[in-house]
């Protein structure tokens, strides 16, 4: 497994992201991220380069749109040891994202407040970041995906010995994140099945 050169986060909960961040910059890690994620990590002096900048595309629809672009899904996805990949890559400029750290809009949160409008739940549900999510899980053979703080010092210090993170830990990495977009999708469900749509006109 070659060595880990690019990081993406971009994060709801933002707590111990200044340590992990500073960390991977130190390891020599490109470091992508979006709003404020990035922000926050300039903030504290730590390099970063935006979504936007890295794939040529603006944020747009009042930032519904981010991270869905081919330069950070095909950087997500493509197989190292896929020759044809490599190639594609190659062709198309892609640069491969070897960490994804990302968490989610908080729909729990937002919903549990009784005066939550049926427009402001929608604009809670999270697109770009599980989609981000599943497509690092699924090429967990390549790319170490992280959805818990709790997990930072483990990928830092595996990173440190060896350049990367071993298989092992990608693997159970990556069933962090079916469980929790599984979780999430559920809680979208069963907080709409309790609505009726007909009576909120703000989305019309």
């Amino acid at each position: 497994m070659k060595k880990a050169e690019r990081a993406l986060i971009s994060l709801t909960d933002k707590s111990g992201i200044e340590g992990f961040a500073r960390e991977l910059e130190g390891l020599g890690i490109e470091i992508l991220s979006t709003g404020g994620t990035a922000k926050k990590m300039r903030d504290n002096g730590i390099a970063v380069k935006d979504v936007s900048e890295f794939t040529g595309f603006p944020e747009m629809l009042d930032g519904r749109v981010k991270t869905l672009h081919p330069k950070v899904h095909g950087g997500i996805l493509a197989r190292k040891n896929n020759p044809d990949h490599l190639r594609q890559m190659k062709e198309h400029g892609l640069q491969a994202i070897d960490i994804v750290a990302v968490n989610l809009y908080a729909f729990d949160k937002t919903t549990a407040d009784p005066d939550c409008t049926l427009a402001n739940a929608i604009e809670n549900i999270d697109i770009g970041g599980p989609t981000m999510l599943r497509a690092a899980a699924k090429n967990y053979a390549d790319v170490t995906v992280i959805v818990d703080p709790a997990d930072y010092p483990t990928v830092i210090s595996e990173i440190k010995e060896t350049g990367n993170t071993s298989l092992k830990t990608r693997f159970k990495l990556a069933r962090k994140v079916f469980a929790l977009t599984s979780k999430y999708d559920t809680a979208i469900i069963n907080w709409l099945d309790n609505i009726d749509a007909d009576t909120h006109s703000e989305l019309s």
